[in-house]
């Protein structure tokens, strides 16, 4: 029988002592997959209310930290508390930003007319929460706005101040920035003789830059980035950190997530400008804030760890439904798919739901359209792959040296690998592509070995076609 080489780590060969010599070998232990636990970031503006300062990587636990660490109703507090609602068993971090020196706060009013000549409620909602007060007869309309700034005041998670005069509410964001725009605000009233007028929020300008954020949690590993900022600047920063860290280098594979409450059409402009095969954006015209949005999806998305497995059909817990009206059509689905955009529906129950998980990438770099990324599971899975075949050889081959006999060893430990991901589902036609799997030196560098993985990867069941025959 031919020599094992048996070698040994810690026993030399030069031992001229008698004795019984017996070391540890850890390095087969391991004969399982990884796991595949996510770990989510959140990337958001503070307000000066908050202890945590801006750029300081967080953990948070519950909302009620969210709020300390970040300052009530700020918008990184908010995006935690979306993130926990919908996923309660989260592994979450955050980083907060203050706001931009040149940054704007947003605002936008609620007129009131009176008096009121018969009791009733008045509700404000404000990103869908509601301000309610009750309105007595012969309530002024002054009064009325007196009352609903009062009742702001007692809710400091909302994400706007409030301030009254002579019947007007005007409503603040109360971080600057583009993002207060989308704050909406609806008001109702079933006292008779008072009416409502709403303008909407507006004005906000300058948003902090994403990129330094980037920066701080470079190598910090996160699998999941939710971007409170779903602008086209704030968005390709994100995606270059994505193509950085989860390159071929670095190793650390992440997927971007934000959110879109506006139109469609918005949407898919937005979607086509960034064609990230790591980015998706879900679109549905909720009353939250596009950054509540995107915390819930992306706790849902962290919640799925096995990466070949689709999305369809799970709920974003703590997103309201919204009206028909704003709901998308199946022609508007469709075209949502097409262009990069993940929708959303409302299902039984009024519960926001994916339809299909997707990313924004759609065509190659010649323009031609391109389907390789479509499915948001593809990237994952190829990251889990890259995760489990990178770690057995890390295992396997700490110190290995590299002779003839080494190639066909990590050969193997590759195929061992690729069948049992074949076992869960991940990959399949392992036989099939068994041949594919090539292991051998490098031409230059006579300390390196190549390989070739060939990986068909499990794709989700998204569409069933049948006929039906009458037989008469």
């Amino acid at each position: 029988m031919a020599s094992k080489n048996i070698s040994f780590e810690t026993i030399p060969s030069s031992i001229r002592k008698p004795g019984k010599y017996f070391e540890f070998n850890t390095k087969l232990a391991v004969r399982t997959l990884p796991g595949n636990l996510q770990k989510v970031l959140v990337i958001g503006q503070r307000i000066a209310a908050g202890t945590v300062a801006a750029n300081v990587l967080t953990d948070v636990f519950s909302d009620a930290e969210a709020a300390t660490y970040f300052g009530n109703g700020s918008q990184l507090h908010m995006m935690c508390r979306a993130a926990i609602k919908a996923n309660p068993y989260l592994s979450l971090q955050a980083i907060a930003m203050d706001d931009a020196g040149a940054g704007v706060l947003a605002a936008g009013t609620v007129t009131l007319t009176g008096p009121a000549t018969k009791a009733g409620v008045l509700t404000v909602k404000v990103a869908g929460k509601p301000v309610q007060i009750a309105v007595a007869a012969t309530d002024t309309a002054t009064a009325m706005a007196a009352a609903v700034a009062a009742q702001v005041a007692l809710q400091p998670d909302l994400p706007v101040t409030a301030a009254a005069a002579l019947g007007v509410v005007t409503l603040t964001a109360k971080n600057k920035g583009t993002q207060g725009n989308n704050i909406k605000i609806e008001a109702a009233v079933t006292a008779e003789g008072v009416t409502t007028a709403v303008v909407a929020m507006a004005n906000g300008a300058t948003d902090p830059t994403l990129a330094t954020a980037l920066a701080t949690v470079f190598a910090a590993g996160h699998n999941i980035i939710i971007s409170a900022w779903n602008d086209q600047t704030s968005l390709t920063a994100l995606r270059t950190h994505l193509d950085s860290v989860s390159g071929s280098l670095e190793q650390r594979g992440c997927i971007g997530i934000y959110g879109h409450t506006g139109t469609l059409a918005a949407a898919t402009t937005l979607a086509g400008q960034i064609n990230a095969g790591r980015i998706s954006g879900p679109n549905l015209k909720v009353p939250e804030q596009p950054c509540e949005l995107a915390a819930a999806y992306g706790a849902v998305v962290a919640g799925e760890e096995d990466p070949a497995r689709p999305l369809n059909t799970l709920e974003l817990v703590g997103i309201t439904a919204p009206a028909l009206a704003d709901q998308l059509s199946r022609t508007e689905q469709e075209s949502a798919l097409n262009n990069g955009v993940t929708p959303l529906e409302v299902g039984p129950g009024e519960k926001v739901q994916i339809v299909r998980a997707v990313t924004t990438y759609t065509l190659d770099a010649q323009s031609v359209p391109d389907i390789s990324l479509l499915d948001l599971t593809t990237i994952r899975t190829l990251d889990y792959v890259r995760k489990a075949c990178r770690e057995r050889i890390a295992l396997r081959f700490p110190r290995e040296k590299l002779s003839e006999r080494t190639a066909p060893k990590v050969r193997d430990q590759l195929l061992d690998v690729l069948y049992k991901l074949e076992d869960l589902e991940i990959v399949e036609l392992v036989d099939d592509n068994a041949d594919g799997v090539i292991v051998e030196r490098d031409l230059q560098d006579p300390n390196r070995l190549d390989a070739k993985i060939p990986v068909d990867v499990v794709n989700g069941l998204h569409v069933f076609a049948g006929r039906i025959d009458l037989l008469l």
